[in-house]
């Protein structure tokens, strides 16, 4: 699992994320830190009030393995009323530690040694080193600067007899794109040829400020599967082998609190509650009701959120246009990402990483870049390429701004 997630050296040591070295370096050269996709605000006060009543009233022992009644109903209450899913709250829903946990117990669910797992790259590191950890093999589809979209060709060439799961994030990390319905589409179809499961990393699926999200595992999804009989067909036969997963880390601003969940038909779900429950029994109970609460009554607080974010993300992305930098559009998610690589010559940098480290010691700011998210062979594909965690307080982003501003000009 370390060698699939990047953390060993040359010689066969340790070493740290990507993450944990960014933090590192901009807490030494007190840079304003847009590494990381953590945000400084917290979420909605009624839902850590919430948390406070719980810890009150001695909801302090385990809940079920599967998460407790009362959350498991909300999730599939918000996702009835968002993507128009009907779920059983006792067989289609589960309570994980995060989404990380969601997406590991998926994963060994369904994928063996020797099998072939297709992802969208540049993906989050977790990806990689749960495969690695299976014993599978990660087969990328490498979404191409400057737009971050696919080549049809690429979607083919992921593809085997081997392929027994499709991980799909989106909106995206890093990149801050969405999959545009064609390519979702052919994905899907590809999926079904080859009796694939999907798994859907969905933690920003109500970040999305251009269009609306809607979920592949949704069957009324018309707009990404079409309206003739036969895509109708191919809607069913998607949800009825699509595991979602998704947290209130980013959609309640909640990244401490690890409280994820994954939905699907209950003939995947048992699989993944078989493995989850060798993972760790349940997450903390009184995060549980307090997060049950925040999605029962959160409904205009997450839309604001998602406007509240797609205006920061214009403003960062606007103000790297300004600079002369390459941007690519954001539309979901934290991140927006642009191409530094005409700052090398000037600065006297070679690559992504030197870069990373100059911007940190020389604009004060901490970018992460793209390369790192990727696997050696792409890697090369987006040199150059920096992301911006947009999840910061306006007068936060602003000042970073006023830095780079001040260096790159």
């Amino acid at each position: 699992m370390a060698a699939g997630g990047g953390l060993l050296d040359a010689c066969g040591g340790f070493r740290s994320t990507i993450f944990d070295e960014t933090s590192a370096l901009a807490a030494r050269h007190e840079a304003i830190n847009l590494g990381q996709g953590f945000p400084d605000q917290d979420g909605p006060a009624h839902m850590v009030a919430a948390a406070h009543r719980a810890l009150d009233a001695g909801l302090n022992q385990y809940t079920p393995a599967v998460g407790s009644p009362r959350l498991r109903k909300a999730i599939a209450d918000q996702q009835e009323r968002t993507q128009g899913r009907i779920l059983d709250p006792e067989t289609q829903v589960l309570v994980t530690v995060g989404a990380a946990e969601g997406l590991t117990a998926a994963l060994l669910s369904v994928v063996r040694a020797g099998d072939d797992v297709v992802v969208l790259e540049p993906y989050y590191d977790l990806y990689a080193a749960v495969v690695s950890f299976i014993g599978a093999t990660l087969r990328t589809i490498p979404l191409r600067p400057p737009h971050f979209r696919p080549e049809a060709q690429d979607i083919h060439n992921a593809f085997s007899s081997r392929a027994t799961a499709v991980l799909l994030n989106d909106p995206h990390n890093p990149t801050g794109t969405v999959l545009a319905p064609d390519d979702a589409r052919l994905i899907a179809q590809l999926a079904v040829e080859h009796d694939a499961v999907i798994i859907t990393d969905e933690v920003y699926e109500h970040l999305r400020f251009v269009g609306n999200h809607v979920s592949v595992a949704a069957t009324n999804n018309r707009s990404l599967l079409g309206s003739e009989p036969a895509d109708l067909t191919l809607a069913h036969q998607v949800a009825e082998r699509t595991l979602v997963v998704s947290s209130a880390s980013k959609t309640l601003r909640a990244t401490g609190w690890r409280i994820g969940w994954v939905t699907g038909p209950g003939h995947l779900i048992i699989g993944v509650r078989a493995v989850k429950t060798y993972l760790t029994h349940s997450p903390a109970a009184p995060l549980q009701d307090a997060v049950a609460a925040g999605l029962e009554d959160s409904c205009q607080w997450v839309r604001d959120l998602a406007t509240e974010q797609g205006e920061r993300s214009r403003m960062v992305a606007e103000t790297l246009h300004e600079l002369g930098l390459s941007v690519a559009e954001p539309c979901g998610s934290y991140y927006v990402v642009a191409d530094y690589s005409p700052l090398y010559q000037r600065w006297g940098v070679s690559d992504s990483t030197e870069l990373a480290a100059a911007l940190i010691e020389r604009a004060g700011v901490a970018l992460l870049p793209i390369s790192a998210f990727a696997s050696p062979v792409n890697a090369g594909l987006y040199d150059g390429w920096m992301r911006v965690a947009a999840c910061k307080q306006t007068a936060t982003l602003e000042q970073a701004m006023q830095r780079l501003r001040k260096h790159l000009q």
